[in-house]
């Protein structure tokens, strides 16, 4: 069998499928032990603020590592754009190079603070996948340390934009793009690291794919792919078929009094998320790219059709998405995309009402809808040396129709991610961590509560800076099927001088030795109507 494999049969034995298929996953989890193992900032080798993948020749989706799911739905796309770029550039992919891009424009899709690392695979003189990690730098410059500023009106003032670029010829490193990079972060060495980081996580993908090729054939190793593609539409597809046919519609009221609209048809095995007629893109850093939204859709699509399978290319098959040019899900030309994840998640968070309004026994009430990026930058008083901490928020989310919610977890969008221990927070950062702990509010409640959110101090020990994005800060959290709204998100600073100051979003905050940093998120929407609750 494996003999005949090896020579190129191309007989579609089931049992060699099935070890390509697994061995292209393998690779891609690999890729993620790597990244894990040897990078340089905690938000990546501790949060595991990464995504790994690998595509085919073409930069569809063949296998995901662990991490963060908008994540993995940002590495077709730019392998995508690295592709479209080179073509008509007439610069073709050769053997040996590597790209990097963050730039929303060029296949980055987020913000410049995610650098994507993408290499082709070759076997026989011909490219057979592409291997790709994304991760989040904790300094790609800009206006303010950690590089997301609230105050930013254009994405110049973000940081250094890398528009898909090589960052190896035929493999041999352009070492001026090595230097620019470093001579633009105020973390060169964690930038520095980070990026090899990534470049070895490829080469290990890389070199699995190349040997399974070698052992198995180019044909047998292209019909798995086929074979993958058509069982994961398939999958897609009895999801869908389960669902109700019609039009479901909503418009959501934002923290800043935005409307914000969707309209989502199901009929005839299509899917079709229509988000035309939303606000216009904005000087302000809120927007999102037209994949970004894509990716909100595809994760939504994903858990309504077949969340129990794999993700590839063949899962989204029957997805439409269709936005407006110049919106804040589409946005274009220069305007910024430093807090897109806030928008992103609020989209989401809004899809998924939708068809939570419409089948309340489905899906959950909602969760406490944002990222909560939360950076604290400064110098040091150990050390002397310059830090900047990154790191997401918990919080709770919403109860279902036979259960409350679940306490303290990541956002639904934020996959398998952890926050920062304690004891490597308060080494590697000028911080003390007061405490992390449950909410005890009265939010949420109905027949079953959501779940609880998250309080959490930070004490710096010299003067810093603070950037800080929490969604529904204003508007809470949304309850389903009768039960009571959850809560909101936020920052407060407690002075020492006894002063309070309250932020949803804010960045270039000074703090100082004394001050205090107590965030709080959301608890989950609670779901259906309690006789016996008096909120």
């Amino acid at each position: 069998m494996l003999v005949n494999a090896r020579h190129g049969s191309g007989s579609g034995d089931p049992i060699t499928v099935a070890v390509i298929q697994s061995g292209l996953t393998s690779a891609a989890d690999e890729m993620f032990a790597v990244l894990k193992r040897t990078a340089m900032s905690p938000i990546i080798h501790e949060v595991l603020d990464v995504g790994t993948g690998v595509t085919d020749r073409n930069g569809n989706l063949v296998s995901s590592g662990a991490g963060i799911p908008s994540f993995v739905g940002v590495l077709d796309k730019a392998v995508k754009r690295i592709l479209e770029i080179s073509e008509r550039g007439g610069d073709a992919v050769r053997e040996g190079d590597v790209f990097i891009t963050n730039d929303p424009a060029f296949g980055g899709v987020t913000h410049l603070n995610d650098v994507v690392v993408a290499q082709p695979v070759f076997h026989d003189g011909g490219s057979v996948a592409w291997v790709a990690s994304i991760g989040h730098w904790s300094d790609i410059g800009g206006m303010t340390p950690g590089s997301m500023s609230t105050r930013a009106g254009e994405i110049f003032q973000e940081g250094l934009r890398l528009p898909a670029i090589r960052l190896f010829n035929a493999g041999r490193p352009v070492e001026s793009v090595f230097a620019i990079i470093a001579a633009n972060t105020r973390l060169p060495e964690f930038a520095t690291g980070d990026l090899w980081a990534q470049i070895a996580a490829g080469r290990r993908a890389a070199g699995q794919i190349a040997d399974m090729i070698e052992t198995y054939g180019k044909d047998a190793y292209f019909e798995a792919l086929e074979k993958l593609f058509d069982d994961s539409e398939e999958q897609a597809r009895r999801g869908l078929e389960a669902l109700p046919e019609g039009d479901f519609e909503i418009e959501e009221e934002q923290d800043d009094g935005a409307i914000w609209r969707a309209r989502i048809h199901v009929s005839d095995g299509r899917f079709r998320i229509d988000l035309r007629g939303n606000p216009a893109q904005r000087k302000e850093p809120h927007n999102t790219s037209r994949d970004g939204a894509v990716i909100a859709s595809q994760m939504l699509f994903k858990a309504l059709t077949s969340p129990a399978f794999p993700a590839s290319e063949g899962s989204f098959r029957p997805l439409d998405v269709i936005t407006d040019p110049g919106t804040i899900f589409d946005a274009r030309g220069t305007v910024p995309h430093g807090f897109y994840f806030e928008t992103r998640i609020r989209l989401y968070d809004m899809l998924w009402r939708c068809m939570a309004e419409a089948f309340p026994d489905r899906l959950p009430a909602g969760h406490f809808g944002s990222i909560g990026g939360t950076v604290i930058a400064g110098v040091h008083p150990d050390t002397g040396r310059q830090f900047t901490m990154v790191e997401p928020q918990m919080g709770g989310w919403g109860a279902t129709s036979y259960r409350d919610g679940i306490d303290c977890m990541f956002s639904t969008s934020h996959g398998e991610t952890f926050n920062c221990p304690v004891e490597i927070c308060e080494a590697r950062y000028g911080l003390d961590v007061g405490w992390r702990t449950l909410r005890d509010d009265q939010a949420g409640g109905g027949r079953y509560s959501g779940g609880k959110g998250l309080s959490a101090c930070y004490r710096p020990r010299s003067t810093a800076t603070v950037a800080v994005g929490f969604s529904r800060h204003r508007q809470p959290v949304w309850g389903l099927a009768g039960g009571q709204q959850g809560g909101t998100n936020g920052l407060t600073v407690i002075r020492k001088d006894g002063g309070r100051e309250e932020y949803g979003f804010v960045s270039d905050l000074q703090v100082d030795e004394g001050d205090e940093l107590v965030i709080r998120t959301a608890t989950g929407g609670g779901w259906g109507s309690n006789p016996g609750n008096t909120l």
